[in-house]
């Protein structure tokens, strides 16, 4: 899960409403609210407003931030909001200009009714949050409101390499486990064996391949890793190569069912920085066809390690290799040479560019401990649950240290 190079950088903005007949215009106190969820602005249709001491917010944009299925009812102006995690379902209904609401059919009152301004849908934060787990703090000298997401179940993904042996209790935890034990060498072989990602020595009883074997009884599905990147064009003379192609699609197909594993895990980087951008897509468009080709016939999975749309490297398709692929991890890191926690915003418009091409269903967002501190890795896991994507992968095990690995299962319910 190397990164090379410096990515490129915007920003894009995302914002939603949900529009209802005009009424009365509500008075408002002065000044601007901002919202931050999971330590990262959260954009309004309409300026969120404090009203006799409760901040008000556009109703449709707190929802789908929080992952709230919402059914409006014009002719009785209410509003049904739905959450489901895991077994578990909530529901509270709010209906426009009355206190009156409904919490599991239960009745409650809220301080301020739900009311209409600028055609949005206003409701009361900290009562709408709460309700769905969701904790609210409010700083006055900013006029800030921070929201931390509840705990979500999603899949998670971790990145196991040479040196990752000492995490290796944190294997059961994972939905799946992806080993770097091989690799696309200089002259585009496909390979176990080298300086790095080759296949590890046994450490007394422990074996490579009891530790595949014991995650897959544990319940998390192992994964064989194949990296390469394009420095020495070893990618592009097997991408350009159809009969080394051939051989090397079999042979990383033949090695992960031999050996085990239950998936694949493609980490082929550094492709489209120069040259025919156009070309080179095609050409890996084609490698991913063949090997998906072989490997679910082989009852495989395949998951694609990419770079963002937003990097330097234009050689992925994103639309063409979801439809190949069981998954995309969005390698969103390395914007700045893994020198500190990656810029949000270019992690927001890698998210956001990806879901232009695919569906949030197939995109896990990688995120590298390399890079974040204890204190930034929920505002990376907080954008992959804003968007509902599948879920997240880390690199790697190894790197993650006890104190970073409280803060994930405050954010994530883990396996």
């Amino acid at each position: 899960m190397k990164v090379l190079g410096k990515f490129l950088l915007c920003s894009v903005i995302l914002a939603g409403s949900l529009s209802v007949v005009p009424q009365q215009t509500t008075e408002a106190a002065p000044g601007k609210v901002s919202i931050m969820l999971d330590g990262y602005p959260l954009p309004f249709p309409v300026q969120p407003t404090v009203i006799k001491g409760t901040t008000m917010v556009p109703f449709r944009a707190i929802s789908e931030a929080l992952g709230i299925q919402v059914i409006w009812n014009q002719k009785e102006q209410k509003i049904t909001a739905t959450k489901q995690n895991g077994g578990a379902t909530k529901q509270v209904v709010l209906k426009i200009g009355s206190k009156n609401a409904l919490v599991d059919g239960k009745a409650t009152t809220l301080s301020i009714a739900p009311q209409t301004i600028q055609n949005s849908t206003m409701i009361p934060l900290s009562f709408f949050s709460q309700q769905f787990g969701a904790a609210v703090a409010w700083d006055q000298s900013t006029q800030t409101v921070s929201i931390t997401s509840p705990k979500k179940d999603m899949y998670t993904m971790g990145f196991y390499a040479l040196s990752s042996f000492d995490e290796r209790s944190y294997i059961p935890s994972f939905d799946s486990v992806s080993f770097g034990w091989s690799r696309i060498d200089p002259n585009g072989e496909f390979t176990t064996q080298g300086k790095e990602y080759k296949w590890p020595q046994a450490a007394g009883d422990v074996t490579p391949e009891s530790i595949i074997q014991d995650a897959d009884q544990q319940g998390t599905t192992p994964y064989l890793m194949v990296y390469s990147v394009d420095s020495n064009l070893e990618l592009t003379k097997n991408l350009e190569d159809t009969a080394l192609q051939e051989k090397t699609t079999s042979q990383i197909v033949a090695t992960a069912t031999e050996k085990g594993f239950k998936g694949i895990a493609l980490d082929l980087e550094g492709l489209g920085l120069t040259g025919d951008k156009n070309k080179v897509k095609s050409e890996y468009n084609a490698f991913i066809k063949n090997l998906s080709g072989k490997a679910h016939q082989a009852g495989l999975k395949l998951t694609l390690v990419l770079h963002p749309l937003n990097s330097s490297y234009a050689g992925y398709d994103y639309k063409t290799l979801s439809s190949l692929a069981d998954d995309l991890v969005i390698m969103a890191y390395a914007f700045e040479q893994e020198k500190g926690p990656e810029p949000l915003d270019k992690v927001d418009e890698a998210i956001r560019l990806a879901l232009k091409e695919t569906s949030k269903d197939k995109l896990i967002l990688g995120i590298s401990l390399g890079s974040e501190k204890d204190t930034t890795i929920n505002s990376k896991i907080g954008l992959a649950k804003r968007y509902d994507l599948k879920g997240v992968a880390f690199w790697r095990l190894g790197l993650i240290g006890p104190s970073a690995w409280t803060q994930i299962n405050q954010s994530i319910e883990m396996k």
